[in-house]
């Protein structure tokens, strides 16, 4: 049977040809680890979940939904300023804020999408 024929690295500006089934060349691939890494990887344990059903225990309702009128079950618990792997600002409660899935998504796709650097 034939093999598929080599692809491209998915890193933007990379053209070298790397095996089917694979995303990055060997250079890009330290680059991206942080995409692949698990949800209890990223702190999303046993120990959040429990926080998680807490936090929403005491607020019930999205935050973003009653600013607006509407009353909303919350279904996520958001982290206000992205913790990006910083344990602190991950278990900072003061950063938490209740969100139903929709308003979650939203701002995850237009105010948490990408990374700020600060110089």
């Amino acid at each position: 049977m034939p093999r598929r024929p080599n692809i491209p690295c998915k890193h933007p500006g990379c053209n070298r040809l790397i095996p089917a089934g694979s995303k990055y060349c060997e250079e890009h691939t330290m680059q991206h680890r942080s995409y692949a890494r698990t949800t209890k990887e990223k702190g999303y344990d046993g120990r959040w979940r429990k926080a998680r059903a807490r936090y929403l225990k005491a607020h019930p309702l999205c935050v973003k939904c009653v600013a607006k009128g509407k009353y909303q079950k919350a279904a996520v618990v958001d982290h206000i300023v992205p913790h990006r792997g910083n344990k602190k600002l991950f278990w900072d409660e003061s950063n938490w804020q209740a969100l139903c899935k929709s308003c979650h998504d939203k701002k995850t796709m237009t105010e948490d999408r990408y990374q700020e650097f600060k110089y």
